[in-house]
């Protein structure tokens, strides 16, 4: 599948490759690490008699619910999730998932930017989600298009100035 996506389908399950890698890599450490290590220390813990007072115990059981509620999460997510390989974009002229973007502000500051899943994106590496209203407003526009960015301080005018796409492997 290319980078392109519909405004029909849910954008939210978009992710990069190495996104989902990440993902799966996390749920097979909580899975098989560190769920059966915390389950080993509240079996220690509740034999240890009343169960009211016991540290180890009400911690590792609040720790068991956490761990559960990021695994049920985790799996959610890589069940439903669409893996885009934003190499494979085939239209390069355009901004899709994936592209790494460059556009200058009113002050003619410029901004670099790449749309990634909502799942992955992380603004210090200059990562942007798909459905952010940074990326839905450069979503299909191409180099040189003059965009209306609607920020809380108002419109802000920005110029599209370059897109790319990691090369094919």
């Amino acid at each position: 599948m290319t980078g392109e996506v519909s405004g029909s389908e849910d954008l939210r399950r978009y992710i990069t490759p190495a996104g989902l890698r990440v993902m799966r890599a996390e749920l097979s450490q909580l899975v098989r690490e560190e769920r059966p290590s915390v389950v080993e220390v509240v079996s220690w813990a509740a034999g240890n008699g009343d169960r009211s007072e016991n540290g180890d115990y009400i911690y590792g059981k609040k720790r068991l619910r956490e761990i559960d509620r990021r695994i049920r999460f985790l799996t959610k997510r890589v069940e439903t999730a669409i893996s885009v390989e934003p190499a494979e974009q085939t239209r390069r002229d355009r901004v899709f998932f994936g592209a790494t973007v460059t556009y200058a502000d009113e002050s003619d500051r410029e901004t670099t930017v790449t749309i990634v899943g909502v799942d992955e994106a992380v603004t210090e590496r200059g990562e942007i989600s798909l459905v952010s209203p940074v990326a839905r407003a450069l979503l299909g526009r191409g180099v040189g298009d003059e965009i209306t960015l609607h920020t809380p301080r108002g419109p802000e005018l920005i110029e599209l100035l370059a897109i790319s796409y990691p090369l094919p492997a």
